[in-house]
């Protein structure tokens, strides 16, 4: 048992590394052994000391153990039936961009009901080590941000920046700031070289050169350089368009971006740049144009849109569980596609007149689902750019799928791993068959069975593992949970007050 116990951990690192981007030999760098020692450690064939799983685990950003206590658990009892009414909380994603603009403005910004998660709070960390004082100011998480005269980037913590995925989105607002500056990312010079070429593409109109090297962005601004003509991304990423967006806020002229992301953090993001007096034009369309400023120093106060995949996550709760709930401020523009998808597969629910989100822009609804049978889509379900189905969204139509009648056929064509983690759906009692790295067919219906699982370290899979473990009969166990904590505040709290059963636990 004890040796099964160690694989067990293998595999766990082995996943987590994998993630992160860290060949055996980068980690063994970082961790000062050896890359035979990574390989027997990935192999379950040594011993590991309480003290070496924890560098582990800070090396890779994945609780497989912490010093003191162990990573934290969950244990669930089902099949489960839900009830009642719930709130989808504000976007993590536009939180993050919303904390990384706020270095465009030398005033004070308040974000209202900010998402309190793992890769909020890194950021939180990295922005007090450059002097800007952030202060949470009461329990509905509203946030004050106050930059300082100058940034100091010597003092930048590098620990809590490699542990976030959001840094490279200081490029924008900092080339305004410095003519030089380094910032820390996480995962191997390949990863860094090949993650970084789009945000050049977009940011070197502006005068920006980075390379990348001993994970390190070096950064370089020639300010004699300025957009002359539409700045086309390669790659309508929606951190790429983030980034060109910041950039030209600070930039005194008029910068058209094309192939832009509309998608829905980029949106909040506009529409806080109009607050700082930043002209947008074109948002939810492919092209931007932004009037920018040379200074903005405003007091503002802006309140991000509610998040499209937490609406997702609970709508296939429902669906999984066969039950009946209400979802409110659901921002239905960008869960149309899903929605229209579901009830061509046979969901039954109704939803409100449309109201607007906090933000003045977004529109919202209320969805109240009812039990239904599923049936398979005709067509495969394959995510797009906005307007199309969300990339993020996609995992959850493993588990949906699951519990239709008949054979779903899923292509996750952006991630080259993601699609693989939805085969831990067969521990369960799923058919998912992987084709290859970015295709599953899944079979249904599915008769769950409750099993211990180790989390998937990619977030939307592993929120699916646990949505299936609703439906599951008995007791199942998800180990090592950090990784939906980074995505989703409170969820198995919140899953527990329509009903669910999820105790969270320890070993240690």
């Amino acid at each position: 048992m004890a040796t099964d116990y160690k694989g067990r951990i293998g595999n766990l690192i082995r996943d987590a590394r994998k993630h992160r981007g860290l060949t055996q030999h980068q980690l063994a760098g970082v961790l000062g052994t050896s890359q035979s020692a990574i390989n027997r450690i990935e192999k379950g064939h040594q011993n590991l000391s309480l003290e070496m799983l924890a560098r582990i685990g800070e090396a890779l950003d994945s609780e497989i153990v912490a010093l003191g206590a162990g990573p934290t658990h969950l244990r669930v009892t089902g099949p489960t039936t839900l009830s009642g009414s719930i709130d989808v909380k504000t976007s993590k994603n536009a939180g993050v961009a919303l904390l990384c603009a706020s270095l465009l403005n030398r005033g004070r910004t308040t974000l209202r009901k900010v998402a309190r998660i793992e890769e909020v709070n890194r950021l939180l960390e990295v922005l007090n080590s450059l002097g800007v004082q952030t202060k949470w100011l009461n329990e509905e998480n509203d946030l004050e941000i106050i930059p300082p005269k100058e940034l100091d980037l010597s003092n930048l913590d590098e620990e809590a920046a490699r542990r976030t995925r959001s840094v490279i989105m200081f490029l924008g607002p900092l080339l305004h700031r410095m003519e030089t500056f380094e910032l820390p990312y996480a995962g191997g010079c390949n990863l860094g070289t090949r993650t970084v070429e789009p945000h050049m593409s977009a940011l070197r109109p502006f005068g920006l050169e980075v390379k990348a090297s001993d994970r390190f962005y070096h950064a370089q601004v020639n300010r004699a350089i300025e957009p002359t003509r539409p700045i086309v991304l390669t790659e309508r990423g929606d951190t790429v368009t983030e980034n060109a967006l910041m950039a030209a806020a600070l930039h005194p002229g008029t910068t058209i971006i094309r192939n832009a992301s509309s998608n829905y953090m980029v949106q909040d993001l506009c529409f806080y740049l109009q607050r700082l007096g930043v002209s947008v034009e074109g948002i939810g369309t492919t092209t931007l144009t932004v009037s920018g400023l040379a200074e903005i120093d405003v007091d503002v106060d802006y309140s991000p849109s509610e998040d499209p995949i937490e609406a997702m996550s609970l709508l296939a709760a429902a669906i999984v569980t066969k039950s009946s709930i209400t979802i409110r401020r659901v921002p239905i523009e960008f869960l149309e596609i899903e929605l229209a998808l579901l009830e061509e597969m046979g969901l039954n629910y109704s939803r409100t007149e449309e109201y607007v989100a906090a933000n003045g822009n977004t529109r919202l609804v209320d969805l109240t689902t009812q039990p239904s049978d599923l049936h398979a889509p005709l067509d495969k379900i394959h995510p797009m750019p906005f307007p199309g189905l969300n990339i993020d969204n996609l995992p959850f139509f493993a588990v949906i799928a699951a519990v239709a009648d008949g054979q779903t056929y899923l292509h996750d064509w952006v991630y080259d791993n993601r699609a693989i983690y939805l085969t831990d759906l067969n521990k369960l009692g799923g058919h998912v068959k992987l084709l290859d790295p970015h295709r599953v067919m899944i079979e249904g219906p599915t008769t769950w069975t409750g099993a211990e699982l180790m989390c998937p370290p990619a977030l939307r899979p592993a929120v699916v593992i646990l949505l299936a473990m609703l439906a599951s009969k008995g007791t199942s166990v998800l180990r090592g949970t950090y990784v939906i904590h980074r995505g989703y505040e409170d969820l198995a709290e919140r899953l527990n007050e329509l009903g669910a059963s999820i105790e969270t636990f320890r070993d240690i």
